[in-house]
């Protein structure tokens, strides 16, 4: 099984958190949003697989790379 780190592409701030620790997700699928310049932007699965990892929660601030998620397919 692969292990994928998901990395913030923009800083900004977590909105919401849409997945836990656990949950299968497939490609494309929304993992959170951040606030960056008063727009939502979407985190998303760049693959299916098992969340392994949640590294962020919401109202964090978060710098571009920082690491999101962590999931294994």
């Amino acid at each position: 099984m692969a292990r994928k780190d998901i990395r913030a592409e923009i800083s900004g701030t977590v909105i919401s958190v849409l997945v836990k620790v656990g949950d299968a997700v497939a490609e494309g699928d929304e993992l959170a949003f951040i606030e960056a310049m008063k727009m939502e932007i979407p985190v998303t699965a760049p693959f299916s697989g098992k969340v392994i990892e949640v590294r962020i929660a919401e109202s964090d601030a978060i710098a571009e790379n920082d690491l999101s998620f962590i999931l294994e397919g």
